[in-house]
This record gives C-alpha cells, structure tokens and sequence, in this order.
C-alpha cells in the first residue's frame, strides 16, 4: 500500500507528469455536501430508527414467528443502509484530505452520533445467539424469505462461544470510538503528515512520493530514498511502537474475554474461512519460499549486475526496461479492453466508474493511502480510490481495484446483509481483474525484452501479493504472541520484521540499517489485524480459476458471473464447486504457487 503525495505537480486537475486530466470523486449520489439537508434528516431518522426497533423487538425475538422475525430483518437491514450511507460519505470525504482538520471532525462527529444512535442494536446478535437452534430452524423452514438470509445467521451464530455479556457488548460497542478507532486516526495523520528529505530531491516528500522513488531507475534515487524513509521512520518509532503495543494490547483483553483460541481467529471467523485451510496456506507459501522469491531475487541480481540486492532494489525496474509513463486515457483503455475481451458485460459495469466520478486517482496533499474500492451501501455504488503516478504498476492496480468495484456492484442485488463477501473471497475479482490485464499486455509483447519486462512485473507482483503477505502475516503471529508476554520496545518490534524478512526474501539480499523500522507504515497492521493473509488467498485462488479458464472450463464466464453476484450468501465450497475447486484439499495451493513458479521457469528459459 502506497501513500500520499502533497506536491502541485500531481494535482488531480492538472496535466502536470504527462496523465492528462485525473478523474475526481462527485460524492454527490451519497450527499451533495456536509449540510445538505439529506444527511441531517437521515442522521435523525437513524437514531427514531434504532430506538424504534429496540422497542419493538429487544426481549422478544424468542416469540416471533417466521414473518415477524422476517419483519425484524429488514428493519435492521434498513437501518444498516443508512449508517452506511452516512458513515461513507463521511469517510471518503475524510480519505480525500486526512489533513483537513474539518473533514476529519465532520468524520468523527458523524462517527460519534452514529455510534450513540445504534447502541440499542447491541441486543439483536446477542438476542439472536439465544435463541434455540430447533426453533431457528422451524422459522427458516416456514419462510423461504427467511431462510435466504441463513448465511448472515451462520456468521452470527459463529460468534455464539464467544460473545460477552449485554452490558459488557454495549460497553464496548460505546468505547470502540477512543479505542481502536482513535488509535487509527493518530496512525494515519502522523503518517499523512510525515516529510522526507531525500538526497537530490529540491524540496521534502511525504511518504507516497519517497516510496515511488523506490521504483525509480536510477539506483541512487532508491537508495537515497530508502534511507531517507528509514531516517523518517526512526525519528517516529516510539509513536508507532506504542499504536502497535496498544493495539495488540487491547485485542488480546478482547479475545481473552471471548475466549478466542487464538489472535487470529476473529479474523477466521469474520472470513468464513476454517482455520487449517488458511495454515495450509501459510504452510504451502513458506515452503515455497526456495523456489518463488529466493530462486527469483538471484535472477534479479544477476540482471542487475550485483552479488547481492539491497532493499531498495527489490522493486526496481530491470535494466532493460524502458522508462514509462502510462497517461489515464491509456491506462483506462488497456484495462477496459481486457475486461471486455473476457466478458462485454464486464467492461459495462466497469465503465461508470470512468464516466460518473466513481474514481478518484490523483495524489494530493493529505490523501489517504494508497488504493481501495469502498462499496458504500447496496443503494448507492462503489467508490474508487487511487494514487495514480503514471507507472506501469498505477495500471495494474486500477485493474485490481475496478475489479473489486465490478464485483460490489454484481453482490449488491444480494441486499445489504448478503453482499459482503468475507476478505478471502474479496479479493477474487480483483486479483483476476489483474490478471486479464497482464495477460492482455503479455499477448501483445512484440520483442524478447518487452515480454521478460512484462514477466518479471508480473512475477513480483505476484511475489509481493503472495510471499511479501504472507511473510506479514507472520510478522503480526509473532507480534501479537510477544505482545502478549509484555510490553514490546522498539528493538524488539524490529527483530520480529527482520526474522520474516530474511526469512522470506532469502539470500540474495542485505538489508540495510534502517530497514529494521518498515513496518511501520504498512497500516493493514493498525486498520486489520491479520487481513494480510486474504491478498494471498485470492491470489492463489484466481491462479485456479484462471487455469480453468484457460483450461476451457464450459461456461466459464456465467459461473463466474454467478460467483460475483453471489457476494456474501455463499460459502466458499459451494461457490467453487462449479469450477471444480476444493479449498479444503491440501494440494489445491501447490497449484496456484506452481503457477508463479511457472512464470519464473519462463523467465529462466529466456535467460538461455
């Protein structure tokens, strides 16, 4: 994950740095501003709304019939829309200037109100969880409306072993504002407001701007960079330290008082996902170390003519690739082509996000980081968020970040409950949106070169989505574990990144001093414990989907299409099932690893 940039150059308005004009969010299909009567009136009607049905249905879901608890639903559902409503406006607002100190009252304000006005909803999963597994499903039984909504059941009634007391959820649900929620905020504005002085540079970066040096073609830059960001970092490690000590702190008390048998397993359960499916994950990928990223960086330092590579090399352009910028009018073409020579009716659902201000994508002052697809609510659409700088990679990701957009607009006929798909499962579309993309790119090739470039692009994206993720989801196992025996220093935060590192990036490297201190702006670790794992989960599943489309799967589009639209109402074995994909069998990981292995055997041939 990138991060901002404060510099005119890259205004979103200008054809400064050669994109011509950057679209810009019109947040207006959500509100048409911070005082438009609409969101004041919705924020009245949430709190008549939440108090209405607390009255109506706090001690008496036990004696509700099919329609009746049916009723009680899409109340909630509804209610559930226009939090979400208020509470993406407010955010995205938030995320397009995390410096503005009156977007981020607004947020917080609107993040205060909407916490005091769904306290009484606190009852529902836990009223819920009571209610007796015989007589849940003699309602489901009666009411084929009710029973469509059995997966949001399932997921709730997973949380059964492990929910406390009403008061003690209410306590927490009051409490989650000056908990996590404002730790997060204090990492992400330090981090917006961080400067760098890079050697040669005329004038301070922040972070967005020194990490994309870090890809630049001149070794100096990187490296200059590279110091400078640790440098940065160092001067602000105590801070971060503490965000991570009381982070880890406060998750542990929360899952000791669940009775969660480990950190991670909120994660698992909030995935629908079994826990040995994601260790055999795990598993596979660390074994695989040797042969992906360990076999690939020795490739990568004999191309560059070095014994070893240092940090500052690992995302580095090959010596033979050209220097480019691709405009947005290019990059929206390249992807949109890819998409529709998969399926026409995919470019059609991706094509308002270029037209109607879905996308926001230059890099402006106080911008949060890097790239995402926010949903919003299921009456509304997706919003796009992007850092664009004009690289072969910024197409890449609007490939991946559009292809999560295409999948929240196909699960939105689920309804608001239904249509989230739990994070493994989310990144499907995007991961495969990503490699339509390359392989559109990759047929086009007209030289040896511009294919090794295209390979080698690809073989380390590939590496950061699966290794690099992986290798972080170590890091946090370690973290947490040790946090849990104490307070961490600094020093002791480090050495757990650097066991990964060295671990997972192999012998072709050094590290530098100061490379010790990187993982402190990776925010998935402040924002989502243990998300990290799900990029390599799709990964490796969109390397199974794709060999059986490439395999000639009959009627690969429309299962596909299917698997989109069916958001979150699924689990993941009945979803692949119609491609013949079993996440459960041991040797389903091996296939998508071989894959990357694959390529890099590729790439080895054209070194022959």
């Amino acid at each position: 994950m990138t991060l901002p940039l404060p510099r005119p150059v890259f205004d979103a308005n200008s054809s400064a740095g050669g994109f011509g004009r950057l679209p810009e969010w019109d947040l207006s299909d959500l509100y048409a501003g911070p005082d438009a009567p609409e969101f004041a009136a919705d924020m009245d009607w949430l709190e008549k709304a939440c108090a209405d049905f607390a009255a109506a249905y706090e001690g008496k879901l036990a004696t509700l019939d099919a329609a009746g608890l049916l009723g009680a639903v899409q109340a909630y559902e509804q209610i559930d829309i226009a939090a979400g409503r208020i509470m993406s406006f407010a955010g995205l607002r938030y995320y397009q200037n995390t410096m503005d100190s009156e977007r981020a009252k607004f947020m917080a304000d609107a993040e205060g109100r909407v916490t005091d006005a769904t306290t009484p909803l606190v009852f529902w999963s836990l009223e819920f969880n009571r209610l007796e597994d015989a007589h849940l499903a003699r309602l489901l039984a009666a009411n084929a409306d009710l029973a469509r909504y059995k997966p949001v059941f399932d997921r709730l009634r997973a949380m059964r072993p492990h929910q406390l007391s009403d008061e003690l959820e209410r306590f927490l649900h009051d409490e989650s504002v000056v908990g996590a929620s404002a730790w997060n905020k204090l990492f992400d504005e330090t981090l917006a407001g961080m400067m760098f002085s890079v050697k040669g540079e005329e004038e301070a970066l922040n972070p967005e701007a020194t990490l994309n040096l870090l890809t630049d073609a001149d070794r100096t830059k990187r490296e200059a960079a590279a110091r400078a960001l640790a440098e940065g970092f160092g001067k602000q490690i105590k801070l971060f330290s503490r965000v991570h000590n009381t982070l880890a702190k406060e998750k542990e008390i929360h899952d000791r008082w669940r009775k969660m048998p480990s950190p991670q397993h909120g994660r698992h359960l909030s995935n629908h996902v079994e826990p040995e499916v994601v260790e055999a994950l795990r598993n596979a990928v660390v074994a695989a170390y040797p042969k992906l990223s360990h076999r690939y960086y020795r490739l990568k330092a004999k191309w560059m003519g070095l014994d070893k590579l240092q940090v500052w090399d690992r995302n580095a352009p090959l010596p033979i690739e050209q220097p480019k910028t691709v405009d947005w009018a290019s990059a929206e073409q390249t992807v949109m082509e890819a998409y529709a020579a998969f399926a026409p009716e995919m470019a059609e659902i991706a094509r308002p996000f270029f037209q109607k201000g879905w996308i926001d994508a230059g890099v402006k002052p106080g911008k949060a980081p890097g790239a995402f697809a926010h949903p919003t609510v299921t009456t509304v659409h997706p919003y796009v968020m992007l850092n664009y700088l004009g690289k072969p990679r910024d197409v890449m990701t609007l490939a991946h970040e559009l292809g999560h957009g295409v999948h929240q607009v196909l699960a939105a006929g689920q309804g608001e409950l239904l249509s989230a798909t739990p994070l493994t499962l989310a990144e499907t579309a995007s991961v495969f949106g990503e490699m339509l993309t390359f392989r559109r790119l990759l047929a086009a090739a007209k030289t040896p070169a511009e294919k090794k470039t295209l390979l080698a692009g690809k073989v380390e994206d590939m590496i950061n989505t699966v290794v690099r993720q992986i290798a972080f989801y170590d890091f946090e196992c370690k973290l947490h574990a040790a946090r849990a025996e104490g307070e961490l220093t600094p020093d002791d935060i480090n050495a757990l990144w650097m066991s990964v590192q060295a671990q997972s990036l192999g012998d072709a490297f050094e590290f530098m001093d100061g490379y010790e201190t990187f993982w402190a702006y990776i925010p998935h670790f402040v924002h989502s414990p243990f998300y990290v794992y799900a990029y390599a989960f799709g990964d490796g599943l969109v390397n199974a989907l794709y060999a059986a489309y490439e395999g000639g799967l009959p009627d690969f589009q429309a299962k596909y299409f299917e698997m989109l639209k069916a958001g979150g109402s699924k689990h993941h074995k009945e979803l692949l099932a119609p491609f013949g994909l079993d996440l459960s069998d041991p040797a389903f990981w091996g296939k998508g690893l071989n894959m990357i292995a694959g390529f890099i055997d590729e790439l080895e041939k054209l070194e022959a």
